[in-house]
């Protein structure tokens, strides 16, 4: 067991964070799947982390990291740690409160600069189109790093997560459906002409490839120490990044709807409906990522999920962020166990966080939303709405098509939940346009 002497010396040593030996320990998380790393490994990065002193970006990420590693070992294993989402540049409900998540007033993020200003305050147009940059290219990283894992597995370049390897036709299928699911963010960024090969391994190798061009090693090392999966399943990799990925973009849309309450409140609609229409473009983009999920293959997804239990997407903070930004959740749905399991976002609320009913209701009120304007703005508000309506509906007959009736894994009764939410009103001052086209990304019909 080459790690405990990899460890032993580095803790014996001078304990840098900087040479931390993260390769022996991450081959044997890989090698066993985080459920079943041997209690030896488990104790003895339960020592090293007492000997972290955090007050650098380095000793942040590494103590950041080992909180993700020992979560089962902790017994607070949940959605956030599964996900590694700690370790992720992503902007948060503890963020909102003016620090990124798990970090100090002080601090930076582990994974980075998220590349947002602070709660409260209006971002500049440099720092809003550095944010929504910065958001597109880990979204593309994630996207990137798991048909990259596919690849390697379909050449023999990787042994790791044997189990239940897909056959080619499936895999074929993923590299288009993750091509398509980058494509509006590449196009954003200007490099969708540079992923533009009809043939779906070279499409999937320039892809990844052009995430590579420029990466520097710290965001190469998030990549790397935030895939921890609990089983050996191969299909296991691409559920985390497509997970990885919508919070990617929950994260994006709440920002987007933050700014959309600032501009109501000082008097630019115009603003306001274009940080809207953002939003729902970013909302909607997220289809194809449903496809691309639809892909994974029902046994193995029951395989790796018999370990996953405690961690459920009812616990995504960012979600219940963009929900609750768009309207105060009502009293039974705030002490539901899908507030509960957000005790961040619950504060927030609780401290009159505003929300875009308000800011709306206000500005009608006060004369600052009228005519064409007023108008525009309601359009984008019932269009986000329908595009969130959209997703709802999707996630859950992805759900249906996955677990059947069996319950969910965050203590929560599963799909019908899902079902019992999925009409909840995004707004109760805006309904959503019904007008629109509700497309089926998993099922090719509409409903």
């Amino acid at each position: 067991m080459w790690f405990v002497h990899e460890l032993t010396s580095w803790s014996s040593d001078t304990a840098d964070p900087e040479q931390f030996p993260y390769d022996p320990v991450l081959a044997e998380f890989h090698r066993a799947g985080k459920h079943f790393v041997k209690k030896e490994l488990l104790a003895l990065l339960d020592q090293v982390r007492a000997q972290v002193n955090a007050r650098t970006a380095v000793a942040r990420q590494l103590s950041a990291f080992l909180d993700v590693a020992l979560d089962k070992w902790d017994d607070r294993y949940d959605y956030r740690s599964y996900l590694a989402l700690p370790l992720l540049p992503l902007p948060t409900a503890a963020a909102c409160a003016g620090r990124p998540e798990g970090t100090p007033a002080d601090a930076t993020p582990a994974g980075g600069p998220a590349g947002r200003s602070g709660a409260g305050r209006p971002a500049g147009p440099v720092a809003q189109t550095s944010g929504r940059r910065e958001r597109d290219r880990l979204l593309i990283d994630l996207v990137a790093d798991a048909l990259a894992f596919e690849l390697a597995a379909a050449t023999g370049a990787t042994d790791l997560f044997p189990e239940q390897r897909p056959g080619p036709a499936l895999v074929a299928k993923r590299y288009r459906l993750g091509v398509r699911a980058v494509r509006a963010a590449l196009t954003r960024l200007g490099l969708a002409g540079l992923v533009d090969d009809p043939d779906p391994v070279a499409a999937a190798v320039a892809l990844h490839r052009l995430a590579g061009t420029g990466r520097d090693p710290a965001r190469e090392r998030v990549l790397r120490l935030s895939m921890l999966p609990v089983y050996v399943s191969h299909d296991e990799y691409l559920f985390i990044r497509v997970l990885q990925a919508y919070e990617c973009v929950f994260a994006g849309v709440a920002e987007e709807l933050r700014g959309t309450i600032t501009a109501l409140a000082t008097a630019r609609p115009r603003r306001a409906a274009a940080r809207l229409a953002y939003a729902q473009e970013l909302i909607s983009g997220t289809g194809p990522l449903f496809s691309l999920l639809a892909t994974m293959q029902p046994t193995a997804f029951r395989t790796f999920r018999e370990y996953t239990d405690g961690a459920s997407a009812i616990q995504s903070r960012s979600y219940k962020l963009m929900e609750s930004l768009c309207r105060p959740p009502a009293p039974d749905r705030f002490d539901s166990t899908a507030y509960r399991s957000v005790p961040e976002v619950r504060d927030l609320v609780r401290a009159g966080q505003p929300s875009i009913d308000q800011a709306y209701r206000t500005a009608v009120r006060d004369g600052l939303l009228r005519g064409t304007d007023h108008a525009l703005v309601r359009q984008r508000m019932a269009a986000f709405a329908e595009a969130v309506l959209t997703w709802r509906r999707t996630h859950h007959r992805l759900a249906v098509r996955m677990l059947g009736a069996r319950s969910g894994t965050g203590y929560t009764e599963g799909t019908p939940y899902l079902a019992a939410v999925r009409a909840d009103p995004v707004f109760t001052t805006v309904s959503a346009d019904p007008g629109l086209p509700r497309t089926d990304p998993i099922g090719g019909c509409s409903e």
